[in-house]
């Protein structure tokens, strides 16, 4: 497997991460959360030769969508994301682009997802975890064979996403925090949604001690 993170600025402060996904032997490729500067997502692409899939959506906040259409227009590739979220994904009160000042393009699924469903890039295997609090259909992805956990912007390093926003909810991210992510094997690397990568075992004495808050 071939992974790439881009650092992709919006009019946010923190760049969001999108990370490329290649096949090595079919170059089937997926796209996450690809939030602006399609040209630089587009370039790599064809650095790596890969063949566009999938462009799957952690969530639906116009800091990760960004360059949703111009790769669906040039590539055909099929948009993934969750249920719940794709609803939220026409919804500008609560994808926020104006807020970060993106013009409202309601964006339009291809396939809708589901906690437990799986997404293949050739012999790759991918399980889709619904973890909602950030969004009420926000989801991460894990690749078991690869330990790879791509969390949106559920859990970061050190921290947790927003519950503020719309269908946010701290009850929901703490409940797929413990209950889904951190039963994952404490090797497993998590990509995050900004911010640097960490790994399962360094996030759990965080969420251990604030369950002993009755958190």
């Amino acid at each position: 497997m071939i992974l790439k993170r881009l650092q992709l600025e919006t009019n946010l402060a923190d760049p969001t991460n999108c990370y490329i996904i290649v096949e090595e032997e079919t170059k089937e490729a997926m796209v996450i959360d690809p939030a602006s500067e399609a040209d630089k997502i587009c370039e790599m692409l064809e650095v790596l030769q890969a063949k566009l899939k999938y462009i799957y959506l952690t969530h639906c906040h116009g800091d990760h969508t960004g360059a949703v259409v111009e790769l669906q227009n040039r590539y055909g590739a099929k948009v993934l994301i969750e249920r719940k979220e794709s609803e939220n994904l026409r919804n500008p009160e609560v994808t926020l682009n104006y807020f970060i000042g993106i013009p409202d393009i309601r964006l339009e699924e291809d396939s809708r997802i589901d906690d437990n469903d799986f997404i293949h890039l050739g012999e790759l295997e991918f399980r889709v975890i619904h973890t909602p609090g950030h969004t009420c259909g926000s989801t991460s992805l894990y690749c078991e064979k690869e330990k790879m956990l791509f969390s949106g912007d559920t859990i970061f390093h050190g921290t947790w996403g927003r519950t503020d926003l719309p269908t946010g909810s701290l009850v929901d991210i703490m409940e797929s925090i413990t209950k889904k992510l951190l039963i994952l094997p404490e090797d497993t690397i998590v990509y995050p949604g900004h911010g640097k990568s960490t790994m399962i075992r360094e996030e759990k004495p965080i969420y251990l001690e604030l369950r002993q808050r009755d958190f």
